[in-house]
Formats: structure tokens, C-alpha cells, sequence
């Protein structure tokens, strides 16, 4: 059995495992069989031979990589579009690509948008839409509703977004009526087509229409909680004037929900998820001793109220066995200040975390799925009762790196930090804490 110096150690090959157990190609083998000209996704069976076209769209941090686990299977027999963030050593016979950006959209992502809707609205109804949804997709295909929102406009308006410390759940509620094709606009340019989401969702179990903003499912929410949003984040005054304007004049139109035609024959499917993670995690550190238990009470909690909360947790379990384990999955949120350094907030919960285990037998890993924690080349960093010590020796101090928002250079420095590079993959974060 591992000692408590190795907890670091054990919490990183937990990680490997959680990536490699949540891997697309292991999700398709599960979920996608194709024989005899049928191809089955889920419980659903599609004759290819009954469509005039199929066309496959992909995007998101897994869009080259879903195309291609499709590609294994089908051949050359789909064509369509990838749009992807990272680049990829190859492309697929018979798909356009477009290296559409992340967290912010770029020229791609507008191009992007523009040839899948253009592709869709050329479709009848004796064709196929496999759309495949990663995590990423709402920057990596974009398209603002208002022609007036110029390219810079939209990057501001992300940023403003992603750093007004909302909930991803309530960002997406925000982009998706600032869109062309998201919460459900994409699926209303296929109306009378036939269509399949497979979807590797990067979003809680139950909002699965904020999966890249929802592009092809019923939008559940409404331009009065993008309006609400607005309001309660103070965004209005950070946003750019053309969007502005829109919420001013209470200009945005609403997205297609439910009981619309656009989904008359739709159907999706879920076939990788962060519960998929979860359950990883568990098994593996299950096979090192531990006593595990799963928590994602606290997803989309404030960073520090989630850290209290699990290392509560962590340490009520740790008088109750001799191995203790707790498995968080979803994202925290971090309110970034000004001039803030680099990180991410799985190095900033990891950071935080380290203050609060100074001395203890307690090792914290948290960590992105997706390979990319913030603006670092880390997924994310572990964190122990030596870090503080570690750090102070080395000349850094934990709090000023903190109230910086600068945790990737102290991480980095002591080894701590976890580099997998991009994993064409994205479920959400993982967070395991661990103690003796």
C-alpha cells in the first residue's frame, strides 16, 4: 500500500485512469456499431442506405477525434465538417476542417458556423444529420445573431462571460441567445431532416442543452434569464456596445424550444459524460486501498466554499477509515481580479486547498479532462500537507501566489503541476482528495 508521501503519486495515476477509462474511443466501441450498411447509435438504428445524404458534423475539444471513431467504423461512407481547437497530424477524407478557437471564438469559428449552416439548409428530408457535440463547441462554431456584433464585439462579450464568476450553466443561457446556432437555432437550419446528436458532455447530468450551448437541442431557457443574468453578474456594463444595445432595447429573440418543429426527428444521445469519470476515479483508487465515496454536490459552487466543503468531508471520512478518498467531479467557479497571473481553476482550488492541509496527511488533485487548465499548458496541479513548506524553501509564497491568481508558476516550480497536453477529450473536472 502506497505511504502518505506517495498520495501525490497514487492521485496521478488515479487521473490516468479517469482519462483513459473516459476516452471517445471507448465510448464509441460502447455506444456506435455499424453493420451491414445499419449503423446503431444508442438504442436507434439508421438504415444508410434509406438516406439520399448523410452528413457528419463535428465539433468541440473532441470533434477530429469523434469524427474519426465514426471514421473507424464507417469509412469514407459520411463526409461533412470538423471543427477542432487543436491541431491534428492528419485530417479525414472528405471532411472540411476549420481550427475554430478556445475559450474565445475566432475567424474560424465564424467560418465554421457559416459552412454548417449553409450544408444543413441544403439538406430535404430523405437525408441524415449526425451532429457530434464536445465540450468546447460554443466558441469553436459561432455565429452572432446580429450581423452588427463584429468578430472583436464576440471575444469581449466571452471574456466578459467567462470571468464574471457565473456558472457555465448560466454563461451558456447568456451565448445561446447571442447565436446563430446555438440553443437549438443549428437543429432549426436541418428542420425536416433526420437527426442524431452523440454527445460527450462536459455539462451537469441534467442541463444537457448547455453541452456547447445546446446548437441542436430544445433551449430550456429564456431571454428573461438572459436578461436576469445579465443584471445579477453586472455584464451589461463590460459588454461591448453592439450587445449592449441588444439587452437595452430587450432585442433578443427567442430560441426554439421543446414542442418545436425544428426537432420533430430529433434524438441524442449521451455517450460520454462526467459521471463516466467519476465512476473511474473511484475504481482506481477502490484498487489502491481506498474507501471512496462519490460527492458533486458542489458543482459550480464558488471555488473556496467547494474546497471547504470536500476537505470537511475528507477529514470527518478520514477518522472514520484508515484510507480515505473523495471524488468531486463537475467545475468550480473563480471570480478572476485584475492583472491576474496565470492558472486555471483546478490550479487555484489545488492552490487554495494547500493552505488549508499545511501539516495534515491530505492530498488534493484537481484537474481538467480536457488538458487544458486556464491559460497554462497544465490540466490542472496536486497539492499536499508539504506544499506550503515546499513552496516557502523555494522562495514562493502560497498566499501572495494566490491573491493573484498566479498558480500555475508556483506549481510548475515545485513539479506539481499536471501536464497531459490537449486530450482531444473533454468531461468536465475531477477532483480527488485523499488522506491517511
Amino acid at each position: 500500500m502506497p505511504s502518505p508521501m506517495d498520495m501525490p503519486a497514487t492521485a496521478r495515476e488515479i487521473f490516468q485512469r479517469v482519462l483513459s477509462e473516459a476516452s471517445i474511443e471507448k465510448a464509441f466501441t460502447r455506444n456506435v456499431h455499424y453493420e451491414r450498411s445499419v449503423l446503431r447509435i444508442g438504442d436507434d438504428l439508421h438504415d444508410l442506405q434509406s438516406y439520399s445524404r448523410v452528413l457528419a458534423v463535428s465539433f468541440g475539444k473532441a470533434g477530429h477525434r469523434m469524427a474519426e471513431c465514426l471514421a473507424q467504423q464507417l469509412g469514407t461512407t459520411v463526409q461533412g465538417i470538423i471543427a477542432d481547437p487543436n491541431p491534428q497530424p492528419a485530417q479525414l477524407q472528405g471532411y472540411r476542417y476549420f481550427a475554430g478557437s478556445h475559450p474565445q471564438p475566432n475567424q474560424e469559428s465564424v467560418r465554421a458556423a457559416e459552412a454548417i449552416l449553409k450544408s444543413l439548409g441544403a439538406l430535404n428530408g430523405q437525408s441524415l444529420v449526425i451532429f457530434m457535440i464536445s465540450g468546447g463547441g460554443s466558441s469553436v462554431v459561432e455565429k452572432p445573431v446580429d450581423s452588427e456584433i463584429a468578430l472583436p464585439d464576440l471575444v469581449t462579450t466571452y471574456k466578459t462571460l467567462v470571468l464574471s464568476g457565473a456558472p457555465i450553466a448560466e454563461i451558456n443561457v447568456v451565448r445561446k441567445h447571442l447565436s446563430a446556432v446555438k440553443g437549438g437555432r443549428m437543429a432549426r437550419a436541418a428542420q425536416g431532416t433526420q437527426q442524431v446528436s452523440i454527445l460527450v458532455s462536459d455539462v451537469p447530468e441534467n442541463a444537457l442543452d448547455s453541452l456547447a450551448s445546446g446548437p441542436t437541442m430544445p433551449d430550456s431557457s429564456t431571454v428573461e434569464d438572459c436578461y436576469r443574468i445579465a443584471r445579477e453578474y453586472s455584464m451589461l456594463q463590460e459588454f461591448p456596445a453592439s450587445v449592449r444595445e441588444l439587452f437595452d432595447r430587450h432585442a433578443l429573440e427567442e430560441t426554439p424550444k421543446k414542442n418545436d418543429v425544428a426537432f420533430a426527428r430529433s434524438r441524442w444521445w449521451t455517450v460520454l459524460s462526467n459521471a463516466t469519470a467519476e465512476r473511474a476515479a473511484a475504481a482506481a483508487a477502490a484498487e489502491h486501498g481506498f474507501a471512496v465515496e462519490i460527492d458533486h454536490s458542489c458543482d459550480d459552487w464558488d471555488y473556496a466554499k467547494a474546497a471547504d466543503y470536500l476537505l470537511a468531508r475528507i477529514r470527518r471520512l478520514q477518522r472514520e477509515v484508515s484510507r480515505a478518498c473523495i471524488v468531486s467531479g463537475g467545475e468550480v467557479t473563480v471570480k478572476v481580479g485584475g492583472n491576474a497571473g496565470t492558472g486555471g481553476r483546478n490550479q487555484h482550488f489545488a492552490l487554495y486547498c494547500a493552505q488549508k492541509i499545511a501539516g495534515e496527511n491530505i492530498a488534493v488533485l484537481s484537474a481538467g479532462t480536457d488538458g487544458i487548465d486556464g491559460n497554462t499548458p497544465a490540466a490542472g496541479a496536486v497539492a499536499d500537507g508539504t506544499t506550503v513548506e515546499r513552496a516557502r524553501l523555494a522562495g514562493l509564497d502560497v498566499a501572495d501566489h494566490l491573491r493573484g491568481f498566479n498558480s500555475y508558476p508556483l506549481f510548475e516550480k515545485l513539479g506539481d503541476a499536471i501536464q497531459t497536453g490537449p486530450t482531444g477529450n473533454n468531461v468536465r473536472d475531477v477532483r480527488v482528495l485523499m488522506a491517511y
